[in-house]
């Protein structure tokens, strides 16, 4: 996945200049201090991957320190309360998924509006998603996977980091195209261990996090969820190719605290 730093470096350094409370904070002086980047997932998966990397560019080039906090819990609610309810100083960012979004129309009692709350900064990239299954699952293809999961009602497990993130709604999706029947299995902590153990049968994995298994052999890849193949994978079939319509990808950008305005300016 190719960052586009520059981009992510100037517009970090130009949301500190936003006005805040406590006082203006001048883009030129910033950062002065440690900045903490949240992130709503355990570590070892996609977002605290892509947020460690863009942590250590910055601290290289701003010559301070980037740290990565994550809070995982909650489908990444837990990490973007906590930064919800940060200083309004532009020293605690967010590593904001596509997840994030889904959680603002899929949850009706968050203690926070983060549409509100939270305002972007910059852009990272996209995400595309690649249907890990362990080895032992008998199905090498999505074909014979369907044709599995049909003949095996309710015995196949889905795992996700919750209910609502983007890998659910990947497996929600391939679901309704295709009519199979598969068991989801939400985690709090890192999935991947059951997977690699064959604890839970596939996941659909953001690329980050499971090309290297991939490419071992300990997981097997049996299609990406974009429109065509992946540069990375070139080998594995698009599972569009096979379920006509399927098309999921997600994202990643960076947030900061809003500034709130007066609820009384809010309709």
């Amino acid at each position: 996945m190719k960052l586009p730093r520059r981009k992510f470096l100037h517009l970090a350094t130009a949301a500190a200049a936003f006005p805040s409370p406590i006082g203006n904070v001048s883009a030129l002086d910033y950062p002065t201090r440690p900045v903490h980047i949240v992130v709503g997932f355990p570590p070892g998966g996609a977002p605290d991957i892509i947020a460690r990397l863009v942590g250590q560019w910055l601290s290289e080039r701003l010559d301070q320190q980037f740290f990565v906090d994550n809070r995982p819990g909650a489908a990444g609610n837990i990490g973007t309360e906590v930064v919800a309810k940060a200083p309004l100083d532009g020293y605690t960012l967010l590593i904001a998924v596509s997840t994030t979004a889904v959680n603002a129309a899929l949850y009706t009692n968050l203690n926070f509006n983060f549409i509100r709350d939270v305002t972007p900064v910059a852009s990272i990239g996209g995400t595309t998603f690649v249907m890990a299954a362990t080895p032992s699952l008998p199905a090498k293809t999505i074909p014979e996977f369907i044709a599995y999961a049909k003949a095996n009602p309710g015995m196949v497990n889905m795992a996700s980091q919750g209910i609502g993130t983007t890998p659910h709604v990947c497996g929600e999706l391939f679901k309704m195209l295709t009519g199979v029947d598969f068991v989801h299995v939400p985690y709090r902590t890192n999935l991947m261990p059951d997977l690699l153990a064959g604890q839970v049968h596939f996941y659909f994995s953001p690329m980050p996090q499971a090309i290297e298994y991939v490419r071992d052999g300990r997981l097997r890849a049996l299609g990406v969820t974009t429109a065509t193949r992946a540069e990375a994978l070139p080998d594995v079939p698009a599972i569009g190719e096979f379920v006509p319509g399927y098309v999921a990808v997600g994202w990643l950008a960076s947030a900061r605290l809003r500034v709130h305005r007066p609820r009384s300016l809010i309709s």
